[in-house]
């Protein structure tokens, strides 16, 4: 058994009832929480957190085979509901002037199917459930998931404070004939008050002018998707995570993922100085995730 096994190994006997897959350990700041997170949010402290960086399931477009996951609900407005209660559990745990980042890609109705076949480019596509076409909406309709989701967190006390456009250069071709090809996803910044912590200046970008060197930070950030090898497929990427992290958290601050996936979010905490709380419910992430912060990549 090497090392990392032997690791993951420990902490899955020694606390099996924590849900504690790993703790921090020399080179590694990160904690990563097996389990539901709407569940484990419930036994985290108020006000220890300084940021949260995080990208839930897509609604009806991933099946991670786990019974009670976010994104396969029946209705879009059932996702939208369960993903407001978590944020606003979440939201307690956040300091007063902390911020949250939050990415999320939209889809389109199924039109009736209940089921999508593997894409040899894309495994992780397949799905044994389609969800129905929204109420009111048609097939071939976009449904507009991320403004919902922004609509109903501001509704429920979020402030809202910009949406970022990431667009991907390198993105997936489709072979829709009948539309562009989507090549975009939302980032959305929050906050949990009026006032609240934002470092602009770690995140200037080059300016045109050479004179100037350097300008705020615009709406739409330019980053090319970055696949991690190994079984999750929807990584996103680490320097869309560095420009949250820098912009939301000062030096040996607290960040929270409670959508941990392969543990981008904590690769980026361990190389800028953070500590980090990952929760992941899928135990093949958890597992994947723990082997790249051991391995620091």
């Amino acid at each position: 058994m090497n090392e990392i096994a032997q690791v993951i190994d420990l902490f899955d006997t020694v606390m099996p009832s924590l849900g504690i897959r790993l703790t921090e350990t020399a080179g590694n700041r990160c904690e990563l929480h097996v389990g539901d997170a709407r569940q484990l949010l419930a036994q985290m402290p108020d006000g220890h957190f300084d940021c949260i960086v995080t990208s839930p399931p897509y609604w009806g477009l991933r099946d991670y085979g786990v019974t009670g996951q976010i994104g396969a609900e029946t209705t879009v407005d059932e996702y939208i509901a369960d993903l407001v209660s978590l944020f606003r559990e979440a939201r307690r745990t956040l300091a007063d002037d902390g911020t949250l980042w939050l990415n999320i890609g939209d889809s389109y109705t199924s039109g009736g199917r209940t089921w999508r076949g593997a894409d040899a480019k894309n495994k992780g596509r397949a799905m044994e459930y389609r969800a129905p076409t929204p109420v009111g909406l048609k097939p071939k309709d976009l449904i507009g998931v991320p403004w919902k989701l922004a609509f109903a967190l501001q509704a429920d006390g979020w402030y809202l404070r910009t949406d970022i456009i990431w667009n991907k250069p390198n993105c997936q071709p489709e072979s829709v004939k009948d539309r562009p090809t989507r090549s975009h996803e939302y980032l959305f910044f929050f906050s949990k008050s009026e006032k609240y912590y934002y470092d602009w200046q770690a995140i200037m970008e080059p300016a045109s002018d050479p004179k100037q060197k350097t300008k705020n930070r615009r709406t739409v950030w330019n980053i090319t998707t970055e696949p991690y090898p190994g079984s999750h497929f929807a990584v996103y990427p680490r320097a869309l995570v560095r420009l949250c992290v820098a912009a939301g958290s000062r030096e040996n601050g607290r960040i929270l993922d409670p959508f941990f996936g392969s543990g981008t979010t904590g690769v980026v905490c361990n190389e800028l100085g953070r500590h980090c709380v990952g929760i992941e419910l899928n135990t093949e992430y958890a597992d994947l995730a723990c082997e790249r912060l051991l391995r620091g990549r």
